[in-house]
């Protein structure tokens, strides 16, 4: 058989989580031949996924619920369940309208919500992913007690390189064929409108692959600065990368040269505080390890010596993606994170990657940091240590504590303590973008829909590159269980093409909405040290 005369029932274009999850997903539901198509090669893998924490948020009832993810949980922690709250399907949509000020899309939001605890299960069952409380990422210590983050309680074995390697055994395992330095170029469209195949290139050239259906699980376009600089602006551009450098919005351009609606926030994005002392991008043997997320307990300071963000306007899990586009606004894109040592053994165990510069004084550490303005820096600092208040005043690191300062133009509204013990730390950030929310307009069969408003036929879309879910904001752990909720209806659908049947739609359970959920107060915890 001729190249161009071969064909595989569904083609994944992506291999990171939500492809993955796609793959699986086609195979499950009966297509006899799948194929996915890497454009990295073997040693980079599996997208963004391998930088991630791993970590799934999820709507659950009862703690109870997700007990099959954890078998044996409390033979290690005992009353383990006692400190997690739960979290109903209303306060996860309200979380997700909460940070996206309203703007997410009714229909999609709806849909992950609903489905969020159920793909996590299958996650487990279907999948093979092996689960474990994400102790360093989301609980803190409390009287003897763990207390969770509000629905983030879950991570994959090992993080994203165990959620990555355990995909890609699952799906070789099922028979899957994996192509790497597979890059697709574009897509095949038939004289009735179908898509029917795609072109690639591998080092052999230009090949034609034939299907009776195709899922974009592509990725965004972070890691192409011409493309970053236009959508999302100059500062952007020039910003560092925390994920593949492999994600160069091609999927989307192929897309949409066939006809695909753009949608969602293009000029948005996840950009994560990271040390700023990596390079352009950051190291993938470091995986998630360059975050700086506990800017809670301190302040943030620019070149120009000015605070620039609420740092306690809410958890940090609630908060990075936004603070982290903030930090490319500044000069440089690059800022200071100040601690002091009543709260440095609360920073996360990532900070450890890197030295901080410390000093007794405030005014000494600031003769070492590369600010401009140091004078400016220290009237900052002594004008917040004089708003702030002392840690008998109700300081409590387990969730926002309403311990705000008192008389500055930019209050610090949670965890406001003085910097006033010595010695002092100052760790570099800068703002590392991990995924653009800019995407394609799709339904909730997971197809992509046209400039008409029309489905095109064949072609279905999952993960970073489904638009319309996040704006200017992200709430931790939604964008995996998004992406493997996305990746197994558009897998699903695609199975139903290759098979003669009609593609159905995800039935959406109705959720109130966030003006009317009970729970509007977030109690996200920080970090165990």
């Amino acid at each position: 058989m001729s190249d161009s005369d071969e064909f595989h029932d569904v083609i994944i274009v992506g291999a990171g989580n939500a492809a993955l999850a796609a793959a699986v997903s086609a195979k499950e539901n009966g297509a006899p031949k799948v194929i996915v198509l890497e454009k990295a090669p073997y040693e980079m893998r599996g997208g963004n996924t391998h930088w991630s924490g791993g970590v799934f948020r999820f709507a659950f009832d009862d703690p109870r619920d997700f007990e099959e993810l954890l078998p044996r949980i409390e033979d290690t922690y005992e009353n383990f369940y006692d400190g997690v709250t739960p979290y109903p399907k209303e306060d996860y949509h309200n979380d997700l309208m909460r940070v996206t000020s309203g703007r997410t899309d009714p229909e999609l939001s709806q849909l992950l919500v609903s489905n969020s605890q159920d793909t996590v299960k299958w996650m487990h069952s279907v999948g093979g992913i092996e689960m474990e409380p994400a102790l360093n990422l989301s609980s803190t210590r409390k009287d003897n007690m763990l207390i969770w983050a509000r629905g983030l309680v879950v991570r994959a074995v090992h993080e994203g390189v165990g959620l990555s390697t355990s995909w890609f055994a699952t799906a070789e395992k099922m028979g899957i064929d994996i192509r790497y330095g597979a890059a697709v170029t574009e897509l095949l469209v038939g004289d009735n409108g179908n898509v029917n195949g795609v072109k690639y290139r591998d080092d052999d050239g230009i090949r034609t692959l034939k299907g009776s259906a195709v899922v974009l699980g592509a990725g965004g376009f972070e890691a192409n600065v011409q493309m970053r600089t236009q959508h999302i602006g100059p500062l952007v551009g020039a910003a560092k990368v925390r994920g593949t450098p492999h994600n160069q919005g091609d999927g989307l351009r192929m897309a949409m040269n066939i006809g695909a609606m753009p949608w969602g926030q293009w000029s948005g994005c996840h950009a994560t505080p990271i040390s700023a002392d990596w390079g352009e991008f950051a190291p993938r043997e470091l995986t998630d390890r360059s975050n700086r997320l506990s800017y809670v307990y301190g302040v943030m300071l620019n070149k120009e010596g000015r605070r620039f963000v609420d740092e306690g306007e809410d958890g940090a899990l609630f908060t990075y993606a936004k603070f982290g586009r903030s930090i490319l606004g500044q000069t440089a894109a690059k800022v200071w994170q100040i601690f002091d040592s009543k709260v440095v053994h609360l920073l996360e165990p990532r900070y450890q990657t890197s030295d901080p510069i410390t000093a007794d004084s405030l005014e000494d550490l600031l003769s070492k940091l590369d600010i401009v303005d140091k004078k400016q820096a220290l009237k900052t600092l002594n004008e917040f240590n004089a708003a702030a208040r002392d840690e008998d005043e109700g300081f409590d690191p387990s969730k926002p504590d309403q311990l705000s300062t008192n008389g500055l133009a930019l209050e610090k509204t949670n965890w406001g303590l003085k910097l006033d013990k010595g010695p002092f730390y100052a760790y570099s950030s800068t703002g590392g973008i991990t995924f653009t929310f800019g995407g394609l307009k799709t339904n909730t069969a997971a197809q992509v829909v046209a400039t008409d408003w029309r489905p095109i036929k064949g072609l279905f879309c999952c993960g970073e590159m489904v638009g319309g879910l996040f704006y200017d904001n992200y709430p931790a752990g939604t964008g995996l269980v998004s992406g493997a909720t996305f990746g197994r209806l558009a897998g699903r659908n695609a199975a139903k093409v290759a098979l003669g049947h009609d593609v159905v739609a995800d039935e959406i359970t109705s959720i109130a909405p966030s003006s009317s959920a009970k729970n509007t107060e977030t109690t996200e915890p920080e970090w165990v040290p």
